[in-house]
């Protein structure tokens, strides 16, 4: 018989892994508890992991019953799915739904190994703009959470082209497997419509000045097409800022130029505003929704649905303000900071 060869774990030079498939140790969340328990101590988020948010706050709001239907409308890494899953104790249903078919494949194999098999938790592989679909199906629902932020597992990816921090494909799709890539879309735009859509879904205050050397770029024959070209075609574009401003400005740009593309390449605005649409006609009466958003545009949308079917009695009872999480939460996850929580409940 022949013998297995062994394997050796990656190795890499200095202190740290640079490279994220080096990081088995918090890749693995599961066997390497007390890494990641040092990772999230420092403030920082594991690698290939999520921290849920504001668990506290949506479970109180939610009120889950032994015997009640659920939906957890942005499955993600499932934080809050198991913490749902938890007050139904084992009576009731919940089901997750997605439209990344890496992650939720890795997620729901969590949640299965944690002992919840398809009488208690079920997945489909389908965007939350469908709900009504859902509930055609499944019939309507008591409680329902939709976390709108994006996971953390796919901003840490440099495959999925999320974050401007790391070198990748500049793709920003939620479901990579359809639709076109954040490079596709800079190439089929022209230069007004690349300004409207950094204004439009970030409110990016130099807008002009990043698309005329991102497009000014491309002409001389720049793909474009990696996340390391777009901050740096952004780094030349704001060369004008002041020194001591400079690097703040930028980093700040990136942040809302990517956040911008990605609202485009997925269609954002368009999902929310179908789901807040449907939203009504998937709930039993008395049936609690909470979202959370990470952005003024996502808040606005929220806020006035909520607020228009208040007044034509749709809904008994909507969040006055936003509840937002602690400041012992952002130190420990500092990706929390920016997190709104709207509520509404049907009448």
């Amino acid at each position: 018989m022949e013998e297995k060869q062994h394997k050796r774990r990656a190795h890499y030079s200095g202190k740290y892994p640079k490279r994220f498939e080096e990081k088995y140790k918090e890749m693995d969340p599961e066997k390497y508890k007390d890494t990641v328990t040092h990772v999230i101590s420092k403030g920082s988020t594991p690698a290939g992991m999520h921290i849920s948010i504001m668990v506290k706050e949506i479970l109180d709001f939610l009120d889950i019953k032994p015997g009640q239907r659920g939906l957890d409308c942005t499955l993600g890494y499932g934080g809050h799915s198991r913490k749902m899953l938890e007050k139904l104790e084992g009576q009731g249903h919940l089901t997750g739904l997605d439209v990344d078919p890496i992650e939720s494949t890795k997620t729901v194999a969590r949640i299965r190994d944690a002992g919840y098999g398809e009488d208690i938790f079920g997945f489909r592989l389908i965007n939350f703009a469908n709900i009504d679909k859902v509930a055609a199906e499944e019939g309507k629902f008591d409680f329902v959470l939709a976390d709108l932020g994006v996971s953390s597992m796919q901003i840490d990816d440099p495959k999925r082209g999320f974050s401007y921090k790391t070198d990748g494909p500049l793709d920003l799709r939620l479901d990579p497997e359809h639709g076109e890539s954040a490079a596709e879309r800079l190439h089929n735009l022209t230069k007004e419509e690349f300004v409207g859509m950094m204004v439009e879904n970030s409110d990016e205050p130099y807008a002009k000045e990043i698309a005329d050397k991102v497009f000014s770029l491309m002409k001389k024959g720049d793909p474009m097409d990696t996340t390391t070209a777009l901050r740096k075609a952004i780094e030349d574009a704001l060369w004008k800022i002041p020194k001591e401003d400079r690097a703040m400005e930028i980093k700040k740009s990136c942040a809302r130029v990517f956040q911008a593309l990605r609202i485009d390449v997925n269609s954002e605005f368009e999902v929310l505003y179908a789901f807040l649409d449907k939203l009504p006609g998937i709930l039993n009466p008395g049936g609690r929704i909470a979202i959370l958003t990470f952005h003024s545009g996502e808040d606005r949308l929220v806020k006035k649905s909520f607020k228009e079917f208040a007044k034509a009695g749709v809904y008994s009872s909507v969040a006055e303000d936003v509840i937002r999480p602690s400041a012992e939460e952002c130190r420990l996850n500092p990706r929390s900071k920016s997190t709104k929580m709207r509520w509404a409940i049907k009448a």
